[in-house]
């Protein structure tokens, strides 16, 4: 099983073409893989499972084996490695349901048109004796937006017990954000499926979102996350414009005895 690896601010993928795959993905697989000390390492898996010209259908994988309806910078990277198999400038990613158009802008700097960000009314939740008030936000996955100081201790203590708290039945990704000015704020995300991330494109967007959409922030919005930055335009409708870098890391091969081993044969 031949893949790259790639990172979009310390958010790591690899990345596999299913045209390549030997043996099929699945949760045991992805897991081991995504482990840093058993496999490779990475904080998902980009599966392509087609490719017809400047467009691509990407299932995208988390650590825990479960599959993510979508991620910012997992899709920022298929787009790239897409541009350069193609030669081409502009590309599209689709995940599930949803579209994404990517330009390749100057460096390692990708643009891509998110979509519609979904910002509901702030709720309160009770977890671990604390009352949080948060927003619930959509970009075609879900977000807790809390606004409350992107501490590392706190993001670990409350992170996980926000992601499967009851009000989520199909659990959330978690943001503590602290806004820094009208056009920027400084994010600690908790990822679904994954955990303490160091940066996730859609958390970006989610935030930008719920800032603008409360009167923190006015677009675009410079979200400082713990692996860089990365910045998010809201036109009409805030519909999201996402701009960041995809980098590639290495290229290599999984050992067939390590495949062997996960799938039993």
């Amino acid at each position: 099983m031949r893949f790259s690896k790639w990172h979009g601010l310390g958010n790591d993928y690899l990345l596999v073409e299913r045209g390549d795959l030997a043996t099929p993905l699945t949760p045991a697989l992805v897991t081991r893989l995504c482990d840093y000390h058993f496999g490779v390492g990475s904080d998902g898996v980009l599966e392509v499972a087609s490719v017809d010209g400047p467009t691509a259908e990407v299932v995208i994988w988390n650590p825990d084996g479960s599959t993510a309806e979508l991620s910012g910078n997992g899709t920022r990277i298929a787009a790239r490695w897409l541009a350069r198999q193609t030669d081409a400038d502009e590309v599209r990613i689709r995940v599930g349901t949803r579209e994404v158009v990517a330009h390749m802008r100057e460096g390692l700097q990708v643009e891509t048109e998110m979509g519609v960000v979904e910002v509901s009314a702030r709720e309160d939740l009770d977890v671990d004796g604390t009352r949080l008030e948060f927003t619930p936000v959509s970009v075609g996955n879900p977000h807790a937006v809390i606004e409350r100081d992107p501490d590392r201790a706190e993001l670990l203590r409350l992170g996980p017990l926000v992601e499967r708290h009851p009000r989520f039945p199909e659990r959330t990704n978690v943001q503590l954000v602290r806004v820094d000015s009208p056009n920027e704020a400084t994010v600690a995300v908790w990822e679904r499926g994954a955990g303490e991330t160091l940066s996730s494109g859609t958390s970006a967007c989610a935030v930008a979102g719920a800032a603008v959409a409360n009167g923190w922030c006015e677009s675009p919005v410079t979200i400082h996350l713990a692996g860089g930055d990365l910045v998010v335009e809201l036109g009409e409708g805030l519909r999201a414009r996402l701009t960041g870098p995809a980098q590639e890391i290495c290229r290599g091969e999984i050992a067939e005895e390590l495949l062997e081993e996960v799938s039993g044969r």
